[in-house]
């Protein structure tokens, strides 16, 4: 078969695929139809991944551009100091909309009798309010660093929010300058203040340190004081190097140590500072040309916009959509009987975390199961996934834990969860050498009848309660005897025998995944070429990887209708008019819910294939991770996913067109009702309940 050959026509770049991914994110704060406070957290969302972006992508380009061989092209397709020049100027374009779109906000809620007020514009009664909130509550945590122009500038921590102070007197000779982060950390971003009549206050926590900053520099004598909020943004590779001889977890350590150390790769400050002050920054933080170098206004940090309080009306936020009862799982019935008779499915958040909550509680105690395995990658901040495997090992269950340390920015939590499971005796491993270990699985065995019988639970997205409220995801639960088995020979390899082992149903990567999907696309241009109706139906995070984009191109061009569902990065281009991309279609969905869970469809001549995956279509995932794609085999389940798919394929409220203009327009509802994918699996899913009444 040949495929489609790579140019810059067939192939977008991977960063400015995530900067028009995070652009929906922004579009979404400009719907009018988004209730108001969930816009502002669109917000908050856009500033928060915009924050990841410089951390781990543009710091990537950043470590290349100051390489001086050639490879840096072939890694990066372009020259890495043209690239990051690019990404700059879009990023500065869309923090003017995103300024724009903030503003309108403001004023929309302003309409609510809802206002944020400064420090310049309190009444009495707020004043005294905010003051005293600031001698009792803030000032405490206030220690102020004081700045000479003559001596290096003090190292500033990754991400977080400060605020240079300059201490003006009449000789600028006597003038000063200090440095305060501001606790963002332990003290909420957002001060409500005393109402007035009908009207609600907020106040930015800058703003009252701002209000304070004379009682806090009073040693000083100074005429007036001004506070300017920075914000810097470090490289947060951790670096690890490949000394077998010591520990993984002292690597993970010794490497976030050295992120506190990072490279710069974005300055945010505000643009009323002085000129002088600026420079000084700019020297101090060894800030270089091709670094982002960004003005902006009073306040940073805006992921912070994500909490914002509602103190108007329930119209102002989403309407509530509480988890639904599983239709098979009645009220404190036991877990084990229900999955063996049949599979489940699990969709979050449309039905409960406390379904896999309850599944790990009834395996702690009961007598006939001899152990639990699962792999974890991400955790709630306050887990009861750990709490119920603590109370496994403390009933007597062998308990393994497969522990991916280098999940990004969850580095610490993860060595501390490992600390406490290993102290509580769980045999505690972490990954496999060279490979990341993403994969989303869980093992319960359990002494039956004389032999042992083996309950598995695979799933799209991490097993972290959190963020199972915001995460739409799947998890398969299943009894199936050779699916089980291959899920038992994946944590064997894992626990450091690394015999890969015979798979007939799951697709492990990095070792059979990308053949397979490849094979499965191949086989769908043969059914085409021979007249039968062919299909592919992809919904994922991210489609990065060049050869299966070339793949897809070839089946568009065979004929094969290949649907694309993908919220993140899209490399494939589109609406070329040309054979090879006249058979796709392809949207982005983001709403109230972060679309997260991945599925693969083929139509297999009339015999359709449809797995769920922890992986995207990208070379980490393929090639660099452990991750596992495993086949849905029940009918009903099938269809049941199969709908699911169609039902996202419906929306013509939230889904948006992924074209080459990167505009992303929504979907024309011509003279179709309006019909929002998520409100409709809610739906639907209620609909399944009443057929089992």
């Amino acid at each position: 078969m040949s495929l489609l050959p790579l140019n810059k026509q067939t192939y977008r770049p991977m960063e400015i695929s995530w900067l028009a991914f995070n652009y929906r994110v922004l579009q979404e704060a400009q719907d009018s139809r988004v209730p108001l406070i969930e816009r502002f957290r669109f917000l908050g969302i856009y500033s928060n991944n915009l924050d990841e972006f410089f951390r781990v992508r543009v710091a990537t380009l950043k470590r290349l551009s100051e390489m001086k061989s050639d490879p840096t092209r072939e890694i990066t397709g372009a020259d890495p100091r043209k690239t990051l020049k690019k990404l700059n100027d879009i990023v500065l374009k869309q923090r003017l909309e995103y300024e724009s779109v903030q503003d309108l906000l403001v004023s929309e809620l302003e309409k609510e009798n809802i206002f944020f007020v400064d420090e310049n514009h309190l009444s009495i009664k707020q004043y005294e309010f905010a003051h005293k909130y600031f001698v009792q509550k803030v000032r405490p945590g206030l220690m102020p660093i004081m700045l000479d122009p003559t001596a290096s500038f003090p190292d500033l921590e990754d991400d977080a929010l400060y605020m240079v102070v300059i201490l003006q007197s009449q000789d600028p000779k006597n003038n000063r300058y200090a440095l305060t982060r501001i606790p963002t950390d332990t003290l909420s971003r957002f001060l409500i203040l005393p109402q007035i009549g009908r009207k609600k206050y907020l106040m930015f926590l800058d703003d009252v340190i701002r209000l304070g900053l004379d009682s806090l520099f009073y040693p000083f004598d100074f005429d007036s004081v001004q506070g300017y909020t920075i914000k810097l943004t470090k490289d947060a590779d951790l670096d690890i190097d490949d000394d077998l001889s010591e520990s993984y977890l002292k690597k993970i350590s010794r490497g976030l140590k050295r992120r506190e150390e990072g490279q710069p790769v974005r300055f945010v400050y505000d643009s009323k500072m002085p000129d002088f002050f600026i420079n000084f920054l700019k020297k101090g933080i060894r800030l270089r040309n091709y670094d982002a170098f960004i003005p902006g206004s009073r306040y940073h940090n805006l992921k912070d916009l994500i909490s914002l309080p509602n103190l108007g009306s329930s119209q102002l936020v989403y309407a509530p959509m509480p988890a639904l009862p599983h239709p098979r799982i009645k009220a404190f019935a036991r877990l084990f009987p229900i999955i063996r008779e049949k599979d489940l499915l699990i969709h979050f958040p449309y039905h409960s975390f406390n379904n896999f909550i309850d599944l790990l509680r009834e395996a702690s105690i009961d007598s006939k199961v001899k152990s639990i395995k699962i792999t974890l990658y991400r955790l709630a901040k306050d887990s009861n996934v750990i709490n119920a495997l603590i109370n496994a090992i403390r009933n007597g269950k062998k308990v393994t834990a497969v522990i991916e340390l280098q999940a990004r920015f969850n580095e610490k939590s993860n060595i501390d969860y490992s600390s406490l499971l290993h102290e509580e005796g769980a045999r505690v491993v972490f990954g496999v050498p060279g490979l990341k270990v993403h994969a989303k699985l869980c093992l319960i065995t359990r002494r039956e009848k004389n032999k042992d019988v083996k309950y598995a639970a695979i799933g799209t997205g991490n097993f972290n309660e959190d963020s199972s409220k915001v995460f739409s995801d799947v998890t398969l639960m299943t009894a199936h005897p050779e699916i089980t088995k291959e899920v038992d020979q994946v944590f064997n390899f894992i626990n450091q025998n690394f015999e890969i082992g015979v798979y007939k149903h799951l697709l492990l990567s990095p070792f059979k995944m990308r053949k397979t999907i490849t094979q499965l696309i191949k086989k769908e241009i043969r059914w085409a070429n021979e007249g039968h109706k062919a299909y592919i139906h992809f919904k994922l995070n991210n489609l990065v990887d060049q050869d299966i984009i070339k793949a897809l191109y070839a089946a568009s061009r065979a004929g094969v209708e290949v649907r694309l569902n993908v919220r993140g990065m899209f490399c494939l281009v589109t609406d070329t008019g040309k054979p090879e991309t006249r058979n796709i279609e392809s949207i982005g969905i983001i709403d109230r819910y972060l679309e997260h869970s991945r599925l693969y469809m083929f139509g297999n001549k009339g015999e359709e294939l449809c797995y769920i995956s922890s992986a995207d279509l990208m070379r980490r995932n393929l090639d660099h991770r452990m991750e596992v794609t495993c086949p849905i085999i029940d009918p009903e389940l099938k269809k049941e996913l199969h709908d699911f798919f169609d039902i996202q394929w419906r929306d013509n409220v939230k889904s948006r067109i992924l074209d080459n203009g990167l505009t992303n327009p929504y979907r024309k509802q011509s003279d179709k009702m309006p019909f929002s994918a998520q409100s409709g699996f809610y739906e639907y899913l209620i609909s399944k309940q009443e057929e089992l009444v």
